[in-house]
């Protein structure tokens, strides 16, 4: 994950990444759930609650890439079941993309389990 990107920025881009990652999955979350609470699951709530899933690895940053790039396609999928307002799930499809290429930021579980490292050594 780190060969991906060569910073995990913190400051006000990491700020600003971690917003981005939150107006992103935070609709598509609570989509997934309204999605899990009707009654029979059809193919555009399971497509909602699959798109959750990945909503929620972005949320928290882990596997940033992975997680974007699956969001925007199960978006796409969205889009295509004509589910509901088709061009809410474009944005949130560009939003998942976007993340997929700019990267997690500091504060995410990427930063943490793969961002570099500082070793120090002691005197003796």
């Amino acid at each position: 994950m780190q060969r991906l990107f060569a910073t995990f920025p913190e400051g006000w881009p990491g700020t600003g990444l971690l917003l981005v990652r939150a107006a992103a999955a935070i609709p598509i979350v609570l989509q997934g759930i309204a999605g899990l609470l009707t009654a029979p699951l059809q193919t555009g709530s399971i497509l909602e609650v699959v798109a959750a899933c990945f909503a929620a690895l972005l949320l928290v940053g882990l596997w940033t890439p992975v997680a974007g790039v699956l969001m925007a396609v199960a978006e796409v999928f969205l889009v295509l079941s004509h589910v509901s307002d088709p061009w809410m799930h474009v944005r949130l499809g560009a939003l998942g993309a976007a993340l997929a290429m700019l990267g997690p930021g500091a504060w995410s579980v990427d930063a943490h389990l793969f961002g570099r490292k500082r070793i120090e050594i002691s005197d003796r």
